[in-house]
């Protein structure tokens, strides 16, 4: 069984890897639906607990995936598992996003939708997936801690905010985590917010550890993208940009290789390590979608990494080496975290 960290001062106790669910529903083109119910129930019976959806994702499909998973998952492991949930992006027909909502009234709406979706009474951590603009985050965190109180949902989690808005939130209801991007070509959140959710008792969890596939040693110069695969419109997987970070992962590979592990494990094991590293608990989501990647992401967790070796990977990927934004101008344009 995977170890386990507690995320924050308030938070629970989850197993030192989540899944990532969304690629077995949207935005990395078509997926295998017994192959995705498959990995969710091996993650599960690895001794992962901390599932990882949003509501928008394939607008409720990865919300009924996950419902199937459990349901036909042992008694045991489906127990075990708690639920980490997004909501609040608005979404079109024809898929594509209209803005945020983050009023109290909207939230309670979306959290009714989600579990029934789910099939649960109950949501272990619920967050808004970008801060609203219109709606103070106050208002927001206030409405969640009702929920909370009601017993609806167990936790109040954040995505993608700065640090003075983790500290507004944090003044209003007990945050368990903040979810955000952190890997090795994505380090932003150690100026600021890293230090302020430590101080505040905030626990992280970290998603595109490996940045999208880019930096899992898997990613080709020459692969063609499928339709609907977001990555084809995303800054660091464009023409130059591209074979400038394969090279960092070229340079990762080496470290990788001299330890005898592959690179996703050596990617995913840096973000592991970051926590003691940094007197706060960080727990990485890995978005498998296959059992075989779950395995290599697994083995993450048996990487030992030492201080000449954390300083090696640091030097064939140094902070800021990325080539490109990490979202789309768009995209980026959302993200509290980056203002």
């Amino acid at each position: 069984m995977l170890p386990t960290r507690t995320l924050g001062t308030t938070g629970p106790r989850v197993s030192a890897l989540g899944l990532g669910c969304m690629g077995m529903s949207a935005l990395y083109g078509a997926a295998d639906r017994a192959e995705s119910i498959a990995t969710i129930h091996a993650a599960l019976d690895a001794g992962v607990t901390l599932l990882d959806t949003g509501d928008f994702y394939g607008m409720g499909h990865n919300e009924l995936l996950i419902n199937e998973a459990l349901r036909t998952a042992p008694a045991a492991a489906r127990e075990r598992a708690l639920t980490s949930v997004k909501f609040g992006a608005l979404r079109t027909v024809e898929g594509g996003f209209g803005g945020v909502d983050g009023r109290p009234a909207a939230i309670r709406n979306f959290l009714a939708y989600s579990l029934q979706r789910l099939g649960t009474d109950h949501v272990d951590i619920y967050r808004l997936a970008r801060l609203d603009p219109d709606v103070p985050v106050e208002e927001t965190v206030g409405a969640l801690a009702e929920l909370v109180e009601a017993g609806h949902i167990r936790h109040i989690g954040l995505s993608e905010v700065g640090a003075d808005t983790l500290r507004r939130a944090a003044a209003v209801a007990p945050i368990a985590d903040l979810q955000i991007e952190y890997s090795l070509i994505s380090r932003g959140i150690e100026e600021k917010i890293l230090p302020t959710a430590r101080e505040l008792g905030i626990g992280i969890t970290a998603y595109g550890v490996l940045s999208r596939g880019l930096i899992s040693g898997h990613f080709a110069r020459d692969r063609e993208l499928a339709p609907g695969d977001f990555r084809g419109a995303s800054p660091r997987f464009q023409g130059a940009n591209l074979d400038r970070n394969l090279d960092l992962v070229d340079r990762l590979r080496a470290v990788a290789e001299a330890k005898g592990v592959t690179v996703a494990q050596t990617a995913i094991a840096w973000v592991l390590a970051q926590g003691p590293r940094h007197g706060a608990d960080i727990v990485p989501l890995v978005g498998a979608r296959t059992r075989e990647r779950l395995t290599e992401a697994l083995g993450a967790v048996d990487v030992p990494l030492d201080a000449a070796d954390l300083a090696a990977i640091e030097a064939a990927v140094p902070a800021g080496a990325a080539a490109g934004a990490r979202y789309a101008e768009g995209q980026m344009a959302l993200l509290d975290s980056e203002r």
